[in-house]
Order: structure tokens, then C-alpha cells, then sequence
């Protein structure tokens, strides 16, 4: 059986990947949800991959790393670390070599694209619910705005991505359709750039894990 290895985005906990934990394990499956510290000013990169290292221990076969949203930053360096047997990047930041975090958004377009789909679609780009929580469930929203919220720090963001290419890792990215954040059409043609792929799909928004677990762990367990 596999060992999903689960990353999550900036400013986030492992606790978001509780309902997609539960349907990996129910086929069997071990999952490792990381704790990242981003809310620690003093961690860079490194250390979030220090995390990952450290959370997935002596278990290190079969691994399937699953990165999400600015986990993309953390896992493709972590796959320099670890015997991983196949990546996914889940609506995930792909790097490009010598580029810091924080220079991604600029350099993908990101902010043209984002407020192009906001008026297309009729959204608020500024309004945190519509981004992410538009397609969650509403007591599952409101369960998440009673827990702590961890605050991101903008250390990882500052220093260039440090290898030479991106890993020789088997990948697969998987694009959510519906997802306000880091739109279909703008992930498509990030995709191709910089990964010479084009990406699955899935129906659902940046928070697949809480809208959409069954669905999401269907698609992770088909690749196996």
C-alpha cells in the first residue's frame, strides 16, 4: 500500500487534508498530512522540506508526495530528498529554477489573469469566501472560521527556488476546474510552460480537499 505524503499550501495546517486522510485510509493507505512551519519568520525553504523529511521519518518507500497551491515550492525540493514514486501538484505553484516565491506571481501573469477571470465569472477578487470557500459546504466553512487560522510568513518567498531543473520525478498535476484562485485557464497555460504537460482535471474549487475529498482521493488513488 501507498504512503500519501500531504502538503499543504501558505497558511495553512495539515488539519484541511482531515476528510481526504479518511478516505485514502479507508482503501488501505497511509497518509502523512506535514505540519509546515509557516508561521515561523525564521524558516525558509529549507526548512519546510526539513519538515517534510522529518514527518515522513523512516517511511520511505511507496511514497506519494501530494503538493497543494505553494506546497508546489516545497514538495519538488523534497523530491531531491526522498525516494518519492510519483509527485502530484494539486492547483499546485510550479517553480521555474532561480525564481523566488514571491517572483511567481509576476512572472506567470498571475494578478492580469486572476482579475480578467473575476470579472468574467462575478466574483470578488479581494473577497477571501468567494475565493476559497464558494463551493465548500457551508457548516464545513463554518467550522473552519471557528479553528486558528496559522499566519504565513514571507521568509520562503524571498529566496530564489535553488535547483538547477525540476526533479526527474514522475508528475502528474491536477487542475480543479472550478478553482477562483489560481484559475483553469491560467494554470492550463502555466502547466504547459513549465511543465510541457497538459494537466488533468477534476471538478472543484482551491479547497478540493474540503469540498470534494471522495473525488479527490478517486483521482489521487487511480494514478497508483
Amino acid at each position: 500500500m501507498a504512503t500519501f505524503v500531504l502538503i499543504p499550501g501558505a497558511g495553512c495546517d495539515a488539519s484541511y487534508w482531515r476528510f481526504l486522510v479518511t478516505e485514502l485510509e479507508a482503501h488501505g493507505h497511509s497518509t502523512i498530512p506535514v505540519a509546515l512551519p509557516c508561521d515561523d519568520d525564521r524558516a525558509e525553504l529549507e526548512q519546510y522540506v526539513e519538515a517534510v523529511i522529518e514527518a515522513v521519518g523512516p517511511r520511505r518507500s511507496d511514497l506519494i508526495l501530494v503538493a497543494h497551491s505553494f506546497g508546489g515550492f516545497t514538495a519538488t525540493l523534497a523530491c531531491e530528498r526522498l525516494p518519492v514514486r510519483l509527485l502530484v501538484l494539486l492547483s499546485a505553484m510550479v517553480p521555474q529554477p532561480g525564481e523566488a516565491p514571491g517572483e511567481w506571481w509576476t512572472n506567470t501573469g498571475y494578478r492580469q489573469e486572476h482579475r480578467a477571470a473575476a470579472q468574467r465569472e462575478g466574483f470578488d477578487p479581494e473577497d477571501v469566501d468567494a475565493l476559497f470557500y464558494h463551493d465548500v459546504p457551508a457548516d464545513i466553512v463554518a467550522e473552519e472560521q471557528r479553528a486558528p487560522q496559522p499566519r504565513q510568513s514571507s521568509t520562503p518567498m524571498r529566496k530564489p527556488w535553488p535547483l538547477a531543473a525540476l526533479p526527474n520525478t514522475p508528475t502528474r498535476f491536477l487542475l480543479l476546474r472550478d478553482d477562483r484562485f489560481f484559475p483553469a485557464a491560467f494554470m492550463r497555460r502555466v502547466v504547459h510552460e513549465r511543465l510541457g504537460t497538459t494537466p488533468d482535471e477534476m471538478p472543484g474549487g482551491h479547497l478540493a480537499m474540503l469540498s470534494r475529498p471522495k473525488e479527490l482521493a478517486e483521482r489521487l488513488l487511480s494514478y497508483l
